[in-house]
């Protein structure tokens, strides 16, 4: 029955601003997990204790910022008017429904000429330790990258400018180091180019004085500014768009919490703010073990940097700059023990001098090199020579390709996709982040970092809500759920061992679980040794307590390679079987040797090598395990997921 005339607009009735916010509104869930109280601790000092005016609430105005960027609101005059007619963001302020809201001038001008980068900054370290407080952050593994945020800037309105060359913050060590190869070589140092060149004592000095003034002249270089906003830097890349630019290096752990981010001109590379970025996580997080980052991060001076402080640098292939059509690269063979070049024809190509960048350089015979068959595909030169070039710090490279080999950061390496690149992906497509309508370099990192706080504060809100929703998973399902990691992998993990079984030969992936009591009302599931081929073995119903939390390996997280346990002379038969024998094996692993183990505690719901368990087939056998000390206590095996009363309930994700 069609019904019409519903104009009910003049009605007026009697509620409460809080029942018009829906229970499991984003903004309850913020305004569960954290005390804004601490606010004011921060901006106390930027007001005056006994002059002025009253002012508006601080905590009002960052939260009107907050809901800017969780949002993705284009501008504070929009956040204004949204927050005027929004009963959720005048709830989450303390506003009553009749009561006028900040005007956005007062938001603006607060924040351009109160709130200091400090406070930002401040800010930022607080939600970040909320995070750290709640267990959520795991910042052994770090993840750089940079992503540019379109700056408010025409790109027609331009001038040309002479800008001096950036130092290079290792110029220092890079020259000492330089300096003691050439000596070790039997070459003279170099000079300082900043000082004054000394009086000539010989006829001929290393440095002469045309080359100091040419490299005087070669420390600035021109440079296309903007009138609008000089702060800015022209983005040039590939096919991509002339714009001018800013760019946000960040780096964020396996979570996708960002740690640290540092805004430059978009005309700087990734490599020369990586130092910044680096040293701040390092002296914020000093248990950080690996830096995951792409190329562009593999130069010599960050590799040296990394290994040198103990930590593994994990990166991609970069291909080489060679000649087009001409010999590989690996051809070219170096002789560490002769300190020489084999070209392709199997010449030698010899040492003669280290250049000031830091690279040996190694040249052929020329009259060898001009009856080579292969000179067209070697070199071009007219004195038919090839030369050869050679980091000082190259050996730190290759560590790093070593460790792009290594199983373990190669499956760290893959997850850049889901973590660092999520992280610029969801700033650009939800907080709306391509594109900034603020000029200057201060407050475009305070925008990027009020956005980044914004994104760390909603994903733990929204992780706190889903474990008191949920209190037996004491970790997220988002980071538990991965179908991508191959099984036979020895280096992927807690959950990869569970599902160690034969669905791996089905060609399909198998699904991931944990064993979880609902009884227990916080359970951690704990780290589980390699299975045989048959079963895996798992801690079962013990909760663990809260001093041993930080010892257990958070889910889907990478361990370093080790042998199978049950690789000796006394379990490698019952390895291969994967039954009750390497239980046994796996007890007496545990327990020392010392203690007796009872054939009787082992209770294998069937033999594995001929009678059908229950619950399952022979390939999905589940076997219980008695405690030796506790026997109320059992942990139960599994070879692929099956099902059995007795057993803790499975909670497929």
């Amino acid at each position: 029955m069609l019904e019409r005339g519903k104009m009910e607009r003049d009605v007026i009735e009697i509620v409460g601003i809080d029942s018009l916010v829906p229970e499991d509104h984003l903004l309850r869930k913020i305004d569960r997990a954290v005390d804004f109280n601490r606010l004011y601790e921060m901006v106390e000092p930027l007001y005056c204790e006994d002059n002025g005016r009253p002012s508006i609430d601080p905590v009002v105005l960052f939260k009107m910022v907050l809901i800017q960027h969780l949002y993705g609101l284009p501008s504070l005059r929009r956040t204004a008017e949204e927050v005027s007619l929004n009963n959720a963001y005048r709830w989450f302020l303390g506003y009553s429904l009749q009561e006028e809201t900040p005007h956005f001038s007062t938001v603006s001008y607060n924040f351009r000429n109160r709130f200091t980068e400090e406070t930002v900054d401040q800010v930022f370290r607080w939600i970040l330790e909320e995070v750290a407080q709640a267990g959520y952050l795991s910042p052994k593994a770090v993840f750089i990258d940079g992503t540019h945020i379109k700056a408010n800037a025409n790109t027609k309105k331009q001038v040309k400018v002479q800008v001096p060359v950036a130092s290079r913050h290792y110029a220092k060590e890079l020259m000492e180091e330089v300096n003691a190869d050439r000596e070790a070589h039997g070459k003279e140092p170099f000079d300082d180019d900043d000082a004054p060149p000394a009086p000539r004592k010989k006829r001929r000095d290393n440095t002469s004085r045309k080359k100091l003034a040419r490299r005087k002249k070669e420390k600035e270089r021109a440079v296309k500014r903007s009138v609008t906003d000089p702060d800015s830097g022209l983005f040039v890349k590939g096919e991509h768009k002339r714009q001018f630019a800013y760019e946000a290096h960040t780096a964020c752990d396996k979570h996708g919490f960002i740690l640290e981010t540092v805004v430059t001109p978009g005309n700087v590379h990734d490599s020369v703010a990586f130092d910044e970025v680096y040293d701040r996580v390092t002296a914020a997080f000093p248990e950080t073990e690996t830096i995951v980052a792409d190329s562009a991060y593999k130069t010599p001076h960050i590799c040296k940097k990394v290994f040198e402080d103990g930590r593994v640098l994990s990166t991609a292939y970069k291909r080489p700059q060679t000649k087009k059509g001409g010999h590989e690269w690996w051809k070219y063979v170096y002789d560490e023990h002769y300190d020489c070049v084999l070209c392709p024809e199997f010449q030698v190509l010899t040492y003669r001098t280290t250049n000031r960048d830091g690279y040996r350089e190694y040249k052929s015979d020329p009259k060898i090199c001009i009856h080579c068959p292969t000179r067209h595909l070697c070199t071009c030169s007219k004195d038919c020579v090839k030369t050869v070039q050679r980091h000082i710090w190259k050996d730190y490279e290759e560590l790093a390709d070593d460790a792009r080999y290594t199983p373990k950061y190669q499956e760290l390496y893959k997850r850049r996709k889901e973590t660092i690149e999520r992280v610029f992906a969801d700033a650009k497509e939800k907080y709306a982040m391509r594109y900034t309508q603020y000029r200057g370099l201060a407050q475009v990192t305070n925008w990027v970092k009020l956005k980044f706080a914004a994104m760390n504060l909603k994903k733990l809100a929204i992780w706190l809500w889903r474990e008191k929703l949920f209190p037996f998973i004491s970790i997220p399902l988002c980071t538990l759920y991965d179908r991508t990691r191959p099984t036979h992998n020895p280096y992927t993990g807690f959950l990869d061992r569970l599902t160690h079984g034969r669905t791996a030969l089905k060609g399909r992936p198998p699904m991931r679980f944990v064993w979880l009591d609902p009884s227990v009302p916080q359970q951690i599931p704990c780290k589980v040794d390699h299975p045989g081929q048959g079963a895996a073995h798992h801690r079962g119903n013990a909760p663990v307590a809260k001093e041993d939390q930080a010892q257990e390996r958070p889910l889907g997280e990478t361990e370093p390679h080790q042998t199978h346990p049950y690789q000796d002379a006394q379990g490698e038969k019952d390895a291969r079987r994967g039954g009750a024998g390497a239980a046994q094996h796996q007890l007496q692993q545990e327990h020392g040797d010392e203690m007796e183990i009872d054939e009787k505690s082992l209770v294998p719901d069937g033999d594995v090598d001929g009678q059908v368990p229950k619950g399952g087939d022979k390939d999905h056998g589940i076997y219980r395990r008695r405690h030796p000390e506790q026997p109320e206590q059992y942990a139960v095996g599994v070879g692929i997921p099956g099902f059995h009363n007795d057993a803790p309930f499975p909670w497929y994700l």
